[in-house]
Formats: C-alpha cells, sequence, structure tokens
C-alpha cells in the first residue's frame, strides 16, 4: 500500500493502469479521458477507447496517425510527422483489456499522477534518491498520457510530461499540472525515498 505517494497530488487520486487478460469493453472516451474519470472515482475495464493516436500507442492498431498530426497543423511537413510518430512509446497490447481505476492499494503496473511542478520535483528527487541517477525523459509534446505516462512507465520507466493539446483540451486537467507516470517496479523505492529526501522549505 502507497501512502506517501498520493498524497503528493492535491486533487482527486492517483490512477491504477492495470494489463490484464479480463474480457474488456469498447468506449467512445478518450484515453485521457476515462484516465480523468478514474482520477475522480470511476472505473473502467476497456479492450478499446475513442481515440486514434492511443489506439495506436496502446497496441490497438497498426495505423500511425501521421497524417492526422500533419493535418491537424502540429508539425511542417509529413517527415516531421512521422518522426514524431515513429519516436512515441507504444505497447503491444492487441490481446489484452486495460482496467483503469482510482488507486486503492491494490495491483497495478503503471500509476498516472497530476502533480504541480514542486511535487514533480519531489517525485523526481525520490526517483535519484537510491543511486543518484538523473531521471530521463523525453515529450514532444503529444501523446502526453497515452505514450509518456502509459507506455513509457510500462516499459519501465517514470514518464514525465507536460501534456499535450489533446488531453488537456478533452480532459480538462489544469495548466499548473504536469501528468507523471510511475511504473510498478520503482513505486516501493519512491516509496520509501519520499520518507527520508529533505521537505522543500526545511
Amino acid at each position: 500500500m502507497l501512502y506517501r505517494i498520493p498524497q503528493l497530488m492535491g486533487k482527486g487520486r492517483p490512477v491504477s493502469v492495470l494489463f490484464t487478460g479480463e474480457e474488456g469493453e469498447r468506449s467512445s472516451l478518450l484515453y485521457c479521458e476515462l484516465i480523468q474519470r478514474a482520477r475522480s472515482g470511476e472505473s473502467f475495464m476497456i479492450k478499446n477507447q475513442g481515440c486514434k493516436v492511443g489506439a495506436y500507442v496502446l497496441g490497438e492498431t497498426e495505423n500511425a496517425p501521421v497524417d492526422y498530426y500533419f493535418k491537424s497543423g502540429r508539425y511542417d511537413n509529413t517527415d516531421a510527422a512521422s518522426r514524431a510518430v515513429f519516436t512515441l512509446h507504444r505497447l503491444d497490447l492487441k490481446q489484452h483489456s486495460i482496467k483503469i481505476s482510482p488507486y486503492s492499494g491494490g495491483d497495478f503496473d503503471v500509476l498516472i499522477l497530476f502533480l504541480k511542478p514542486a511535487s514533480a520535483m519531489r517525485l523526481i528527487q525520490a526517483c535519484t534518491y537510491m543511486k543518484g541517477k538523473p531521471v530521463e525523459f523525453k515529450t514532444g509534446g503529444i501523446a502526453s498520457i497515452c505514450s509518456d505516462c502509459t507506455a513509457c512507465p510500462a516499459q519501465g520507466n517514470t514518464g514525465i510530461s507536460l501534456g499535450c493539446k489533446g488531453s488537456r483540451k478533452h480532459s480538462n486537467y489544469p495548466d499548473e499540472e504536469l501528468p507523471v507516470g510511475i511504473p510498478s517496479r520503482l513505486a516501493g523505492e519512491i516509496e520509501t525515498a519520499l520518507g527520508k529526501i529533505p521537505g522543500t522549505l526545511s
């Protein structure tokens, strides 16, 4: 059971993401919308969701959203859009469902939090407490919740994002929050470190 990590969030609860062989449903909601609803107490078991970028990142389809990103005006040319898409973290989960729920102490593969910068700083400090190795992350400002904060941590690394246009537009988390994804393998270490590192004002 984690106690200190959930306390980093100012509003709502961390969201547990668990990959499972159970039967999931098709949801018309975007993945980032499902995550926000879980933050407020709802739970879901999904096989598919309503975002074409999320579908590519979460392994629902092999259709890369290059044209979508180019036509949206996000990139100067198709080569740039292609390069951005093919550097996204992705999952191979075609045979799996995803259980999304507010964290209540159970098992998870990824824990997603929405943090103000000072809390994100403390989480990064906790990540570096044991070995002193800086947290490295990459983000292009796209696919923040699905790629940066789900697929990246599912592959074993803490994912830190500045958000993306889609997730901020459709799920309405505040400008001052940063989404962060923690892999289960690092959660215990981070939890312990948060109890040992100095306070911000101490």
